[in-house]
């Protein structure tokens, strides 16, 4: 049974608490939360997780390779044991602006091998993301993620089923996460376009018609395929985007 998750923005607790809420209400056929970790708010991930864990069973906390030492002791790796966090999600993570702020050489590769050797029994996910590259230099990137220890994949957001569809034959066998982002502005698609180098289909249309009904394709293209499903709503009314999407 393909798992449902829906990844919220951790600005602060209670706003985070509201949203919890919400999508627990709205969103009976979701169980699993993942939480970013995001450098312009106090609130890291696992911290969110933590809180997410009063509604649902599952928290994903994102984890940036780059802000963690590896020749010193993984504390991490106590912190996600305390809470009770049994899945994770490795990123490589972009430096911070704020250059007062320590960040390290570590690779995803490097923290999955880290994460995997404290933590035998813990989920570990990576990254996919079908832009930054050509198709066979991503999926090399994946076979490495593979051997350092990774379990499954988060992929960055698809606009376009049939690209979907390649990349589903591509990557058989795996452990999938597809992401899946409301874009309802120009502004939001400039940053997709321009920021990611994503790409849209010919009859996309930024307004919440179009994309609701892109979840709904994306939907039943997870219950023909068993892959999972994440939802980003960044911007969007949680109950206008997924309202009875996901009942």
């Amino acid at each position: 049974m393909p798992r449902l998750c829906v990844e919220l923005v951790p600005r602060d607790s209670f706003s985070l608490e509201r949203e919890l809420e919400i999508v627990h209400e709205l969103c009976p056929a979701v169980q699993t939360i993942n939480i970013p970790d995001l450098l312009q708010f106090p609130l890291r991930s696992w911290e969110g997780c933590a809180l997410a864990q009063r509604w649902f069973p599952a928290t994903i906390p994102h984890l940036r390779a780059i802000d963690f030492d590896l020749e010193k002791p993984l504390a991490i790796a106590e912190t996600l044991r305390q809470l009770e966090i049994s899945e994770v999600l490795v990123i490589s993570g972009d430096k911070p602006l704020d250059m007062s702020r320590r960040s390290y050489r570590t690779t995803s590769c490097e923290l999955i091998r880290a994460l995997k050797k404290a933590l035998p029994a813990i989920k570990v996910y990576a990254g996919i993301d079908p832009y930054r590259s050509a198709i066979r230099e991503e999926l090399d990137y994946v076979r490495l993620k593979c051997e350092a220890g990774a379990d499954g994949f988060f992929t960055q957001p698809f606009f376009d089923l049939r690209y979907m569809e390649i990349y589903h034959d591509l990557l058989a066998g795996l452990d999938l996460y597809w992401g899946i982002c409301p874009v309802l502005s120009e502004k939001s698609r400039d940053y997709w376009e321009n920021r990611n180098q994503a790409f849209f289909p010919p009859d996309f249309r930024h307004d919440l018609a179009w994309n609701r009904d892109f979840a709904r394709k994306s939907l039943d293209f997870s219950t023909r395929t068993g892959a999972n499903l994440y939802f980003m709503p960044i911007r969007a009314n949680l109950q206008a985007y997924l309202g009875d999407l996901l009942r």
